[in-house]
Parts: structure tokens; C-alpha cells; sequence
């Protein structure tokens, strides 16, 4: 069936790892040749999939990047393709030892240290973009929210208002029938948060009237009547106290015109990288995800945090099998266990809903080359880098340590991605194999392609294309570059692809957790 170099065709990211993920599509009976070692494909295996490097008996470990994937269901020998057929999860012992990997991050020398061109916000913070913001605070008063903001969606206002990005709708999915404890707190937190985010100039909040999250609370929790110098006074009205639907639409179009020429005149001045707060994600991730896109995602974080910015995970399941990585560089014992206390949440979540958590990877994942949720998270984690873990949130909360962080989300991506957002992130980067065309107003969001097939196909959606690792013409390090540069070219105004697309406006979605009636 003919034959070829072995490196040329599968990569084994870690000696003594007993897969490889293959580059390209590699036919059954293909003898790969490395030195003496010949390995005949035992059958036709996709690429971005794994082929045994390596023999592994009937229960034993199988490893990747150097760490546990899952265990053998049968034999596996040399060549057989290893994947959802002949490998599954089985609970295991991980060393948590915290804090032992633990190195403090030497930042660069302050006069080595780059700038950004931001719009600077009361309090110190940065804005990387200009928006005026309709947030509904119950999913009620999402339509008049939406008309509001298509309102000023149109030619002449972009004209009269060049500096303001646009008028934006923050929907939210619910609101009423939450629980006054734990839910309650988090959709307040989301909407409080995202009040004062830095890409927010000034906003109008609207509720229905007798839902159970009313506006009082969130004024109150987060003292949005308390306004810092600089600050522009928000509006706040419900349809019910307005006399209905169309008197709301009407007077919140008056109070955001109100707004616009208090906020139209801001500029973009110098701003140091300290006030990047970068979200990080992946989905519809596959094979290629932690040996391209998220390791360089890795090195432009690490790049961000030295040069005194700050970079926060999420996706508490999606991290899970892995976390022992994060627990021992922590900062402190405190922050290690309050990500542990975050993972035995979710496994109890999980039990009341007669789940697991190791029914993730999706169908999508696992056609892309991914077979369990170890070897899906640490793939996935490769994008926090090197750097120390400083501080864990819990969803929405505000982000105020600079260096690496986590925050506690689901891994769905459009609830994660608002959970960092809210807690201030002020632009983010997005990963993906299988090609999501996320989205994330008010924060531009970079799209990185794990493969260049992915790229070239979907490339009006992706910005910047990671699988030349793969094909050999860059290196981790090279992409990982790329990213950091872009990183600072948009939060300097640079259009992200879904920005130029107009994608972004429905994406902002809070968690609810816990049951709602």
C-alpha cells in the first residue's frame, strides 16, 4: 500500500506517549518508517485522529502529551487507530499537590513593555471598543431591548457617531422563576458587571415590571447609582411603569440619544497591556486543537501576562481530568482549593442530573479526532501556557488579578464566554477545529483555526490560521506570536472577522443554573 516517514505523517507530542495524531489521512496497510521501527496502519484513519505508537494492554494507560487520556479497552498494537472503539474513561488517582509547580512570573522591564490604542474608562480600566448598551434584565423586555437598538442600526448614525461602535442589545434568556439564592446572585452579578464594562460607554437597563430579578436589586447590589467622575448616568425603566411596549421602545430611543453625544467624542489614546483582560475559549475543537491553535494561545497569553496583562480560562468541564496541571502552579493553597471546590460542584451537578461529566466530548469533537474528556482538557488547558494560576472566580465575578485566572463556567461557549466578559474581559480569543463563527459583543473575539483545510474553507469567518504547525511551516512559538499580535492590533480597532460579518448580537447569554419553573 506504499509507505512513508513516520514523522512526516503523525506527531507524538511527548516521548513515551503511546499515540500520535496523525497530520493527513493515512490508509490501511501505509508502512510508516521511523529508523528501524516500521508501523503498518491496521486500517484507514482520519487525520487529526490518534494512531498507537506504541503497545498498550487490555486496561492500561493510554498517554498523550504526556499525561493519562483514558485506558485501553482491548489490545491496542502499533498502527491501530485509538479512539472511541478502544478507549474509554475510567476514574484514576491525579497528584494535586498544590502550589508545588509554582514559579512567579518575571514580567519584562516596564520600558520593554508594549502599548495598546484604547479608550480610557473611570476607575483606571481600558476599553478596546465603544458601545452604548440596551440590557433587558428579564427575557420579557428582550423585543423592546431588540428594537431599541435597531433603531440606531443604520447608515446615518454610523456617520454622525464614528467614534461610538454601535447600539447594542444585551437579551437575556430569563430572569424570572430564578431561585433568590445562588441564581439569583449570578444573573445579578452578570448584569451588574456588564453595566460597567470597560466596551460600554453608557447603557439603558429595561425589565418588564413584576418579574423576580427586579432592577432595584441589581442597582443595589452593584451601586449603579453611584457613579465614578467620567461616568455617564444610565436610564432605567420597565414596560409596565412606561404604559406599555411602544412608550418604552419610544422613550428608551430618547434615552439613549440622551447618551450618544455624551459618549461620542471619546478617542483612543496610549494604554498599557495591563489593561488587556483576555478571554480565552475553544469549541467545536478537534484533534488539532492541542497541538496547534491552543498551545500557541498559550504563548501569546504567557506573552500578555509578562508584559503585565491578564489571561482567564473557563470551561470548568472542560478542564476536568486536567486540573491537577492548574492546582499545582497556583498562586496559593487558597486558590488552588477554590478551583477544586468548583470541580466537586460540577460532579455533584452532574450526579443530580443522573449525568457525568465524562459524557463530553461532543459528536462533533470526537468526528474531529478527540475521544474523552482527559484528553479533551488537555488539549484544552494548553491555552492558559505557562503561567502561574493567580486567582479563580466564580462566574461573572469581577476579574482583578493580573497573571493567569480561571473562572468557573460551563462548557457551553456562548454562557462561558459571557461569564468572562462580564467579569471585564475586554477582548477574547476563540479556538477551533471544526469551525465556530462565534461572535461576542461588546468584545471583539479573534477566531484561530487548528488546521489549515478548517482555514482555507471557512476563512471569511476565521482571523488567523494555527494549523501551519502542523503542515511544518511555523512553529508554536511563530503562531503563538501572530496571536499576540493581534491580540493588540484589535483592542487597537482592528475588525475581527465576525465584526466585519455583523456577527455578535445574539451570543450574550447568562448562566442559570439549578432549576427554573
Amino acid at each position: 500500500m506504499g509507505s512513508a516517514e513516520l514523522g512526516s505523517v503523525a506527531l507524538r507530542l511527548r516521548q513515551g506517549d503511546h499515540v500520535g495524531v496523525l497530520k493527513k489521512a493515512v490508509k490501511g496497510g501505509t508502512e510508516l518508517v521511523s529508523g528501524d521501527q516500521i508501523i503498518t496502519a491496521s486500517a484507514t484513519i482520519p487525520s487529526g485522529h490518534k494512531m498507537a505508537l506504541a503497545p498498550v494492554r487490555d486496561g492500561g494507560p493510554v498517554r498523550k502529551y504526556g499525561q493519562i487520556i483514558g485506558f485501553a479497552q482491548g489490545d491496542i498494537a502499533p498502527g491501530d487507530h485509538v479512539h472511541s472503539h478502544n478507549l474509554i474513561c475510567k476514574e484514576y488517582e491525579r497528584d494535586h499537590a498544590f502550589c508545588e509547580d509554582y514559579e512567579p512570573t518575571e514580567l519584562y522591564d516596564i520600558s520593554k513593555r508594549r502599548n495598546f490604542l484604547g479608550y480610557g474608562r473611570p476607575g483606571g480600566r481600558a476599553g478596546t471598543r465603544n458601545y452604548v448598551a440596551v440590557i433587558s434584565n428579564v427575557n420579557c423586555s428582550n423585543s423592546v431591548s431588540k428594537h431599541v437598538a435597531n433603531h440606531f442600526n443604520n447608515s446615518d448614525f454610523k456617520r454622525q457617531f464614528p467614534n461610538v461602535d454601535g447600539v447594542i442589545a444585551l437579551k437575556t434568556q430569563g430572569g424570572c422563576g430564578v431561585e433568590p439564592g445562588g441564581p439569583m446572585q449570578i444573573i445579578r452579578r452578570t448584569l451588574g458587571n456588564m453595566a460597567r464594562h470597560p466596551n460600554i460607554s453608557g447603557y439603558v437597563m429595561i425589565g418588564l415590571g413584576c418579574e423576580d430579578n427586579q432592577i432595584k436589586g441589581i442597582r443595589e447590589d452593584y451601586d449603579l447609582d453611584k457613579l465614578k467622575e467620567g461616568e455617564v448616568r444610565p436610564q432605567f425603566m420597565s414596560i409596565q411603569g412606561s404604559g406599555g411596549s411602544l412608550k418604552t421602545i419610544k422613550a428608551a430611543i430618547r434615552a439613549v440619544e440622551n447618551i450618544l453625544p455624551k459618549v461620542a467624542g471619546a478617542q483612543r489614546t496610549e494604554q498599557p497591556l495591563s489593561k488587556l483582560l483576555l478571554a480565552e475559549n475553544c469549541g467545536g475543537s478537534d484533534g488539532n486543537s492541542g497541538c496547534t491553535a491552543n498551545p500557541a494561545l498559550g504563548f501569546a497569553s504567557d506573552e500578555l501576562i509578562n508584559h503585565g496583562g491578564t489571561s482567564v480560562l473557563a470551561e470548568t468541564t472542560e478542564i476536568y481530568g486536567a486540573e491537577h496541571l492548574l492546582t499545582n502552579r497556583a498562586a496559593s493553597p487558597e486558590v488552588a482549593e477554590k478551583l477544586m471546590h468548583q470541580i466537586r460542584w460540577w460532579e455533584d451537578y452532574a450526579r443530580r442530573h443522573d449525568s457525568t461529566i465524562d459524557n463530553n466530548p461532543s459528536v462533533g469533537n470526537k468526528e474531529g479526532g478527540l475521544t474523552t474528556i482527559y484528553e479533551k482538557s488537555l488539549g484544552a488547558l494548553a491555552k492558559g501556557g505557562q503561567s502561574p494560576l493567580m486567582a479563580v472566580y466564580d462566574y461573572a465575578e469581577k476579574i482583578d488579578t493580573p497573571g493567569l485566572g480561571f473562572m468557573d463556567t460551563p462548557g457551553y461557549d456562548p454562557i462561558s464566554m459571557t461569564g468572562l466578559i462580564a467579569g471585564g474581559c475586554n477582548i477574547g480569543v476563540f479556538t477551533t477545529g471544526r469551525g465556530s463563527v462565534y461572535g461576542c459583543k461588546p468584545a471583539p473575539c479573534i477566531k484561530v483555526s487548528t488546521n489549515t483545510s478548517l482555514y482555507q474553507w471557512m476563512e471569511e469567518d476565521m482571523d488567523i490560521n494555527a494549523g501551519t504547525i502542523i503542515d511544518g511551516t511555523e512553529t508554536v512559538s511563530d503562531v503563538g506570536m501572530r496571536i499576540f499580535e493581534k491580540i493588540i492590533s484589535v483592542a487597537s480597532g482592528e475588525k475581527t472577522k465576525s465584526e466585519l460579518n455583523g456577527i455578535g448580537d445574539e451570543e450574550f447569554q447568562p448562566w442559570f443554573p439549578g432549576p427554573q419553573y
